[in-house]
């Protein structure tokens, strides 16, 4: 039986995808909520967030991620960093997938991936898990309801947790998979609970057409000065090295937080809310994305809670250092209503800088002014030991102190160690140990619990 709001002639049966048990379509936020709930997928925490665990997976899986190789892409795929997969194993993984799928309920969300309508992915999501319903919504870019009426996908993504892949049968690497078919604009994950996957994958279709248009997808933060969207400033980095905390600047207008397009338009995101990473989030220095985490329909992920307040611990990491907490744009109250920009003005390369070693480029860049900002480090970082003396700081939008404010042509460091953790009390979801206190690094002059902050100016 058939649920919600949807084109009437493109259905998943009019897809060829039959024999499901309840299919729910473009379900809203709060629907999806409360189906999580009943369903035992998840708790409801604090203001109305939704509290999941991703299970084995808690992060993205890239080597399980592959494309099928066809005529149309032999030319057009960096092999060598693209496994391939045949495209008889992928009909044979379609066919099981759709098969183990019948009878199931599942949960279809029909979405824009970009802001910019020239040059919008129409994407349907089908997912097994209502929480990943829950999670596309708040990530991509939603409809009005009359659009949804002839909405007609571009690509689908079909998303099945419970459905273990053969490597052998499938032509895969293990029992999880990602694999992209651009010739049946098809994209089939099974085998992770993992909902980053789904997002990545919008991100994967994006940067693979959008460059035939002329466009460049960016791996980037984005924001304007109020009232000035051709005041734009995008920050590039890697997960973990600030472009969330720096784009969520309370004095300018937030586009967006990890993904967006460059066209001759000017800039655009992708998607429709933010994916923030949380661990020692903190009220005082982020309060915005804090809120969110109280906020009703936020997806957290990952978080140790206390089993009766649902009081989350920021500190703890024992699920793991990439817990997350995913909402829509507009939880931010500064944020872009139509998510565009200019051309950027600024452009600001952020980069982890565990050991004090910058980046190469930054010699290379003789006649520009290049400003690197190094705040905390992300999950990718190394172990800590004495050369790393604060690796699991997380980014923070302060200003750096006096003491540490770099003359030009010269570098500063202000560091301090992470306070030690003490044990979990009783009650808490997951019990977690003390950690081993960490030595304050050598020359910090501030003395200020504030991650690294360094500047290096380059003249012309």
């Amino acid at each position: 039986m058939d649920h919600g709001r949807v084109n009437s002639t493109m259905k998943l049966g009019d897809q060829g995808i039959t024999g499901l048990a309840e299919v729910y379509y473009n379900q809203s936020a709060e629907d999806l909520t409360a189906i999580a709930v009943d369903r035992g997928e998840g708790v409801l925490g604090k203001g109305g967030a939704l509290l999941v665990s991703t299970g084995k997976h808690t992060g993205r899986s890239p080597k399980d991620k592959f494309v099928v190789r066809t005529p149309a892409t032999e030319n057009t795929i960096w092999w060598e960093n693209n496994p391939p997969m045949e495209v008889a194993a992928f009909d044979r993984l379609y066919a099981d997938m759709t098969a183990h799928m019948q009878g199931r309920d599942y949960f279809v969300q029909d979405l824009f991936g970009g802001a910019d309508p020239a040059h919008r992915l129409d994407v349907r999501m089908v997912t097994e898990l209502a929480w990943h319903g829950l999670f596309i919504r708040h990530m991509l870019r939603r409809p009005a309801a009359a659009e949804l009426d002839s909405f007609t996908p571009d690509f689908t993504i079909i998303n099945c947790p419970t459905f273990k892949t053969d490597p052998e049968r499938h032509g895969c690497r293990s029992e999880t998979v990602i694999a992209l078919n651009f010739d049946r604009k098809l994209i089939l994950i099974g085998g992770t609970e993992y909902a980053g996957e789904n997002k990545k994958s919008v991100f994967t279709l994006l940067n693979y057409l959008l460059p035939e248009k002329g466009i460049m997808p960016m791996h980037c933060s984005a924001n304007h000065a109020p009232g000035n969207p051709v005041d734009t400033a995008i920050f590039f980095g890697l997960s973990g090295t600030g472009k969330t905390t720096l784009s969520a600047d309370p004095t300018r207008i937030l586009i967006g937080d990890d993904e967006h397009g460059w066209s001759d338009r000017g800039t655009f995101n992708f998607e429709g809310g933010c994916y923030a990473k949380t661990i020692n989030l903190s009220a005082e220095a982020e309060p915005e994305i804090y809120a969110t985490t109280q906020m009703p329909g936020t997806v957290i992920e990952n978080m140790v809670y206390h089993a009766e307040t649902k009081e989350l611990d920021f500190d703890d990491d024992s699920l793991t250092a990439n817990m997350r907490c995913a909402y829509p744009l507009h939880y931010i109250s500064n944020a872009s209503d139509t998510a565009l920009g200019g051309h950027p003005k600024n452009i600001i390369m952020l980069t982890c800088d565990a050991f004090g070693v910058l980046p190469p480029m930054a010699g290379s860049l003789r006649r520009r002014r290049c400003i690197i900002s190094c705040r905390g480090s992300p999950q990718r970082s190394p172990a800590p030991n004495a050369a790393s003396p604060n690796p699991s700081r997380r980014s923070r939008p302060v200003s750096a102190p006096p003491s540490c404010r770099a003359a030009p042509r010269s570098t500063a460091t202000c560091c301090a160690a992470r306070s030690p953790a003490t044990a979990r009390p009783a009650g808490w979801s997951t019990p977690a140990g003390p950690a081993a206190p960490m030595a304050p690094a050598t020359g910090c002059r501030s003395g200020r619990r504030e991650p690294c902050w360094r500047r290096l100016w380059t003249e012309p």
